[in-house]
């Protein structure tokens, strides 16, 4: 048995196991459940525990230190189908493939204190290196007297409201090209985060360095400096009506000198659609804008970057892409917003598969480009249409499946894809 069967034998035993443990210790959902979320813990959405805690073997809650045990698995296939012109840019192989297996330990440091001092600790399987990297790991200390907290360690750099959110919890099963192609998923350093509730009025700062990350795939730059500021104009619990408006900024001095932006056109198994190849690159400038409004049931979101190179022998390229997503919840339950991070939970069901329930069925549809084309780089432009059903059994399993029809305008050639792709997803 190979590694990706046995994995998926493991995964699926788990997802049996788990429901078991719990049936009868579901409690009954409210009325109106709460759609709004004031926690922050070290690791920000990473953090994030299901909405039922269905088990207890995996916590301890002592006087010093409290401990959660928590991991995921995804498993995904794709298949494809290429005109010719596409044949003749890629070679696609329809496969399934391990997609992400991580594990991580959580908690609260001297829980007496009135200070909250929490920690976390990850660890990831990295499908394409075969290989066991360190997640977002490091200790985040509440300091009301500056409106937040500061993390220092591995974390999220902030830029995106998409980005923060952890894969686990997002409406597709990747995030747009734009996001991947340009932001490193990981970044060594120290953040603060604020909030004024009153104003409703969110943001973070962080300054990052490789010097610990140095020679890990994610680590693209040497130094980073990144700010977020949102805005929540609406945020009714009693109509489920929110409004996120926000900006980000980033400013980074990419690794040795040197710099290569590409992206998988969503799709896990798939090759490299846009890829700018290696150039000689001083520093980079971003700009993203973002607006969620989501009434109940309906999110409605659109993210666009915007980057500005300092290469001159490339021309000083500029590159920008974004994406529009529509995401309704067919079953009625509404997607919880975080207020002091600015991002969303995973969906919970309102009544799980495992309980008798439908569990919570997700329609999605969205829009995304690319365009790596500027100075003497030819990257490619991309752009991709992708209708998907969610359906999340429980709080711990969600089953995926997409199609997907995307141009890739590279190679002095235009290609059309059709995408075809599943996943399934565990979480404890």
């Amino acid at each position: 048995m190979n590694i990706d069967a046995r994995l998926v034998a493991c995964a699926l035993a788990a997802s049996f196991l788990t429901p078991g443990l719990a049936r009868g210790q579901e409690p009954v959902p409210s009325e109106k459940p709460p759609t709004l979320d004031d926690s922050m813990e070290a690791g920000e959405a990473e953090a994030v525990p299901p909405a039922r805690r269905l088990v207890k073997w995996n916590e301890y809650e002592g006087p010093y230190f409290t401990i959660r045990i928590g991991g995921g698995f995804l498993y995904e296939g794709a298949w494809f189908a290429q005109d010719d012109e596409s044949k003749e840019q890629f070679d696609l192989t329809s496969q399934g493939k391990v997609r992400d297996a991580r594990f991580s330990i959580g908690g609260r440091l001297f829980p007496r204190w009135k200070r909250a001092v929490t920690y976390k600790t990850g660890l990831m399987y990295d499908g394409p290196t075969d290989e066991f990297l360190v997640r977002e790991t490091g200790i985040m200390v509440a300091v009301p007297e500056l409106w937040g907290h500061f993390f220092i360690g591995r974390t999220k750099e902030g830029f995106s409201l998409n980005k923060v959110m952890v894969g686990y919890a997002g409406w597709t099963m990747e995030r747009s090209t734009i996001n991947d192609a340009t932001i490193p998923i990981l970044a060594d350093g120290i953040k603060w985060l604020g909030y004024l509730p009153k104003q409703r009025v969110l943001w973070n700062l962080g300054i990052y360095t490789d010097w610990l990350s140095e020679g890990q795939g994610f680590s693209t730059y040497d130094t980073q400096l990144v700010g977020r500021l949102a805005w929540i104009p609406i945020a009714d619990e009693e109509t489920r009506t929110l409004l996120h408006v926000g900006v980000s900024g980033r400013y980074g001095k990419p690794n040795e000198g040197q710099l290569k932006l590409r992206s998988r056109p969503e799709a896990f198994p798939a090759e490299y659609f846009v890829d700018t190849g290696t150039f000689a690159c001083e520093n980079t400038r971003m700009l993203a804008l973002e607006a969620y409004y989501r009434p109940g049931p309906l999110l409605v979101g659109t993210e666009y970057f915007f980057q500005w190179a300092n290469a001159p022998e490339a021309g000083d390229p500029f590159f920008h892409g974004g994406e529009v997503v529509v995401t309704w919840l067919l079953t009625g339950e509404t997607r919880m917003y975080n207020t002091r991070g600015g991002f969303f939970n995973a969906v919970s069901p309102a009544k799980t598969v495992f309980h008798g329930g439908p569990g919570a069925w997700e329609a999605v549809l969205r829009v995304s480009t690319i365009d790596l084309d500027s100075g003497t780089l030819r990257g490619g432009r991309f752009w991709r249409v992708t209708p998907m059903l969610n359906w999340h059994l429980s709080d711990h399993v969600r089953l995926e499946a997409a199609y997907g029809y995307g141009e890739l305008d590279r190679f002095d050639l235009t290609g059309g894809t059709q995408f075809f792709q599943s996943r399934i997803q565990l979480t404890f």
